[in-house]
């Protein structure tokens, strides 16, 4: 461990003291989990405080933990958002986790106001996952289509979806019907020479 990385978990312990839930180094990165409560505010600290001086975001994603044998599946929650964090002064990097309090309805703090930067990753989260960000001021879709329904990378969401969207030649439109593709399992299917593998081929 690089003494520059030592000094780093120094100052994040003692900065955000009691509201860390863990301070995991793995691999040369550092990773600190807060509690939802506490996710805005260790947020607001992680850029401002002079120590460490987290000014970029580089990224903003959710995670479904629902089928993960992770250890930090343990406190039962489902969803979580992860920020990864650059300080471009003190040339660092952390990583921020924070999991959902509801399952059935998880809502986190939007950060947007901090970095605005997590505009659209936000809206990436809320549409693929259905994280809702409290805050943020204009939460919708941004990769699915009008009127879809339910979170495509969720775990539970089926493979081919809920319905499917063809041109009817007949009504002129395109239409949105219940999906019609059997489910199936591809084995694949090797073909090799009678001869394959013997000594003297070739």
């Amino acid at each position: 461990m690089s003494a520059k990385l030592e000094r780093m978990k120094q100052l994040l312990q003692i900065v955000a003291g009691d509201r860390l839930r863990s301070l995991v180094e793995d691999r040369g990165e550092v990773t600190v989990e807060v509690a939802a409560a506490d996710y805005f505010e260790v947020a607001r600290i992680l850029r401002d405080h002079a120590g460490l001086k987290f000014e970029q975001l580089i990224d903003l994603t959710g995670l479904d933990y629902s089928t993960h044998a992770d250890a930090a599946r343990a406190q039962g929650k489902r969803f979580a958002t992860v920020l990864h964090l650059l300080s471009v002064t003190h040339n660092w990097r952390v990583r921020l986790r924070t999991f959902a309090e509801d399952d059935a309805f998880p809502v986190l703090d939007s950060v947007c106001e901090l970095w605005p930067a997590a505009n659209w990753y936000e809206r990436e989260a809320f549409d693929l996952l259905g994280i809702v960000y409290s805050g943020h001021d204009d939460l919708r879709r941004i990769l699915t289509d009008y009127g879809f329904e339910g979170h495509p990378l969720r775990k539970d969401f089926p493979v081919s979806g809920f319905v499917e969207m063809r041109y009817d030649p007949e009504a002129g439109r395109v239409v949105y019907q219940p999906v019609t593709i059997e489910p199936r399992e591809n084995t694949p299917r090797i073909v090799r020479e009678a001869s394959y593998g013997n000594a003297g081929h070739g």
